[in-house]
């Protein structure tokens, strides 16, 4: 008897990193990372990004900013399909409005 096999479709994520200069700051975001992830999914392409940039050997030479903590927001642009952004809270990544980008 054959099996299908569920195919995943990957897409090709521009994600930006925006920070304050001092941890718990509220205004004042800087972008200190951009990079293209390939995900299935905006959560996928989020946990990527965090792995990467949280362990020191994975973390990119040309890396100005300081672990991805609470408060910090990523934008994820999709070409046409627009820009979503997403703040990184206790629980995980919560979807904002680019309002609280400032």
């Amino acid at each position: 008897m054959w099996e299908k096999v569920a195919q995943k479709t990957f897409f090709e994520y521009e994600l930006t990193l925006y920070q304050t200069e001092q941890f718990g700051d509220k205004k004042g975001y800087q972008l200190v990372h951009r990079d293209t992830i390939l995900g299935s999914t905006h959560d996928f392409a989020l946990e990527v990004l965090y792995k990467m940039l949280n362990v020191q050997d994975s973390i990119p030479a040309d890396y100005k900013g300081r672990y991805v903590s609470t408060g910090d927001i990523v934008q994820i642009d999709e070409g046409r399909k627009g820009s979503t952004f997403y703040r990184l809270e206790v629980g995980g990544w919560n979807r904002i409005n680019r309002i609280h980008l400032r």
